[in-house]
């Protein structure tokens, strides 16, 4: 049998379960936003971000003389569960929320309370001596705990999913370059047959799409490390002392290792979130780049037999479940489906980050909700991508050359030898007559079949 206790709050009382670590608050948000329960819950990043952010706000406390240092490190010492996550079932609460993320923040305020408070012999219901708000919340605000707690999840998110996915697949780029080297391939451009180009070159130009997009979200991060703290409510940093901001960045660094710094205008870190829309940018700029790599590679696999043919997938899975034998570009359209949808987050929090009414933007749960969704699932799509396509790609050099060898486009350095205007007639009477390109130049020029071979050898295009 399920046993309760009561908690209160300024609203009352209400029943909480014994095994549960929250308060009232908490209890209140689970009654009243019974939202997408199962689906939209805040990331683990997040709340480990809170937990940081709420220990650093402790060790500045401690510094002047707003908490005991056994009451700090108490405090420290539950963030610490959470950061580890010991305490996982304690944080229920989803982002269909107050737009400033209070009752996440309280969610945090609560079970921090409640365990420090059992860890000092107290029994609970009780708010002595630690409280939510008094102790906890100390100094703080939930408009700028959110905002920084954001900041924080998304460093630590790009840090240890994207970067470290985009390192991995330009490995293999790089690799395939290598791999592919001496390769030459027809080009296309408009999908028609243009000059040829090397297999390898195909396959920097992603590596340099990629190392691109790279580039523009590593810039997006210096701007993150920008933080709210110490704004308090609209930003003026009313009910916390002068240079608190710079205490807590110094020990959230010491606890983090990353170059946090305080933002210089707390108004605009608590209005606006418009790094937000920069980090989605970079992101974007990625989906682009392995969009275009994911098409070209699947058409560039069409076939087996009946298409270019050009590359050769790994089998990973019978393709149909009624064409025998049938093998599909799979990891290609579950990557590109995944670019589709981060599309679609990122129209979202570009539209979240223009709701900034006077001092506070009110759809912070689902800004970084969303922004963590799209780093975890191109993170995610990248490395299955990676691992169960990509490094298996092979090239098939048959079907390579006798494509290079069948193109009209060869006709191009004719140009130069015989004018534009014939070298076209050439091209389009080896098209009419369903013949090669040397019958044709045979037929309508004066060039003999060794200087047609020396003018369009593959080898002098690339």
């Amino acid at each position: 049998m399920v046993k309760f206790r009561i908690e209160k709050d300024s609203l009352g009382t209400i029943k909480v379960e014994n095994s549960k670590l929250w308060g009232a608050q908490t209890q209140r948000s689970i009654k009243n936003f019974n939202i997408g329960v199962g689906k939209f819950h805040f990331q683990q990043i997040f709340i480990e971000a809170l937990a940081l952010q709420k220990k650093s706000c402790a060790l500045a406390n401690s510094d002047f003389n707003l908490l005991t240092k056994k009451h700090s490190f108490t405090i420290s010492k539950v963030c610490d569960l959470i950061i580890n996550q010991k305490l996982n079932d304690h944080f229920p609460l989803v982002v269909w929320q107050t737009g400033s993320g209070t009752q996440i923040n309280m969610n945090l305020n609560e079970v921090i309370a409640n365990k420090c408070n059992l860890l000092l012999g107290k029994k609970l219901p009780t708010n002595s001596p630690l409280h939510p708000n008094d102790d906890i919340n100390k100094s703080q605000s939930s408009n700028d705990t959110i905002p920084t707690a954001m900041h924080i999840a998304t460093v630590l998110a790009l840090h240890r999913e994207l970067l470290p996915s985009i390192s991995k697949i330009k490995k293999s780029l790089k690799k395939k370059v290598q791999e592919f080297k001496g390769i030459i391939k027809i080009g296309r451009t408009h999908t028609q047959d243009a000059t040829p180009i090397k297999l390898s070159s195909e396959f920097q130009a992603f590596y340099d799409q990629v190392s691109y997009a790279e580039k523009n979200i590593k810039n997006s991060l210096n701007k993150l490390y920008y933080l709210a703290q110490g704004g308090t409510a609209v930003g003026s940093g009313v009910n916390a002392p002068k240079t608190f901001d710079k205490k807590f960045i110094k020990h959230l660094n010491k606890i983090t290792k990353f170059p946090f710094k305080s933002a210089n205008n707390k108004f605009e870190a608590l209005a606006s979130h418009d790094v937000f829309i920069e980090v989605m940018s970079g992101i974007e700029i990625l989906i682009s780049s392995v969009f275009k790599m994911a098409n070209d590679i699947r058409v560039l696999a069409s076939g087996p037999r009946s298409g270019i043919a050009e590359l050769i997938l790994p089998a990973n899975e019978p393709g149909s479940s009624i064409m025998p034998g049938k093998i599909n570009p799979t990891q290609c359209e579950s990557l590109s489906m995944i670019c589709a949808h981060i599309l679609g987050l990122k129209n979202s929090i570009t539209f979240a980050c223009t709701q900034g009414h006077f001092q506070l933007n009110v759809y912070n749960p689902i800004i970084i909700h969303n922004t963590l969704d799209a780093i975890r699932l191109i993170s995610e799509g990248i490395n299955s991508f990676n691992k169960n396509c990509l490094i298996g790609i092979k090239a098939n050099k048959k079907r390579i050359k006798e494509l290079l060898n069948n193109s009209l486009m060869l006709v191009t350095p004719l140009t130069k030898i015989i004018g534009y205007d014939l070298a076209s007639k050439v091209a389009l009477n080896a098209y009419n007559k369903n013949i090669s390109l040397k019958e044709s130049c045979l037929e309508l020029t004066d060039l003999s079949e060794s200087e047609f071979d020396k003018y369009t050898n593959p080898k002098n295009m690339v």
